[in-house]
């Protein structure tokens, strides 16, 4: 018996491809590539994350050769501070005098011997490193204002013939900084940071006061001064932010 037009034979191979096309993919064939799902909101793009892994990778590297590079430079100074048998130490800090003015400016460069400036190699080495991962822009200009501080306020309160030198005052400078920007901030990464670092490094904060001579607990001081205004200042657009979220709050309609 013949079928109908438009029915054809049940065991017609067409037909048969055709039913296991609608029921899945056919037995003995490749399925099809599906194009990636739409990214969810908020979420950033896969090129956005490379972007961002990217300039975190950038910023580290910079950080870290400006660092090295400064302890690379103080290194040659004191060598170039042993061979002339320390005529470079007199370049420091000497309180009330107009000369001593000048060492504001090469004080930090500058150590008693090679002994002062190892015990200093790793704390400049970890917090200067942590400062300028705050941006490098950033870094620089909290290193700025905490030299400039630690400076002038040595230089008002050292000891009458007393000469200051060492990058201990960068050093308390960088410890209170990473310590208070973020709470200036309100940002709870910073915070975080800012507590693992007092964890760590937190003990040398007992050097603000007078103890062992020949210590420049002035340069500490003012160095943590420093470090706290420069974290103050530091963090102004975030302080204003905040301000501005909250007259805005304030204004809007109950």
């Amino acid at each position: 018996m013949t079928g109908g037009a438009g029915i054809g034979s049940p065991f017609d191979p067409d037909r048969i491809a055709a039913l296991r096309a609608q029921l899945g993919n056919p037995v003995g064939t490749t399925p099809p590539s599906v194009p990636p799902g739409p990214t969810p909101p908020g979420a950033p793009s896969p090129a956005k994350r490379s972007d961002n892994l990217g300039a975190v990778k950038q910023l580290w590297m910079r950080a870290g050769i400006l660092i090295a590079g400064f302890v690379a430079l103080l290194y040659g100074i004191e060598g170039v501070d042993t061979v002339s048998d320390h005529d470079l130490d007199r370049a420091g800090i000497e309180p009330r005098q107009a000369d001593g003015l000048w060492g504001i400016l090469w004080a930090p460069v500058l150590h008693a011997n090679w002994e002062h400036l190892i015990g200093n190699t790793v704390p400049v080495l970890v917090l200067g490193f942590m400062a300028l991962l705050a941006g490098i822009g950033r870094g620089l200009a909290a290193t700025a204002i905490i030299w400039v501080v630690a400076g002038l306020g040595t230089w008002l309160t050292g000891a009458s013939g007393s000469v200051h030198l060492g990058a201990s005052s960068l050093v308390f400078g960088w410890l209170t900084f990473l310590i208070s920007r973020g709470w200036f901030a309100r940002n709870i990464t910073q915070i975080v940071i800012g507590l693992v670092v007092l964890a760590v490094y937190g003990s040398l904060l007992w050097g603000v006061l007078p103890g062992q001579a020949g210590i420049s607990w002035q340069g500490h001081l003012f160095g943590a001064v420093g470090g706290v205004l420069a974290g103050w200042v530091l963090s102004g657009d975030e302080r204003r932010n905040r301000r501005e979220n909250r007259a805005g709050i304030s204004a809007s309609p109950r």
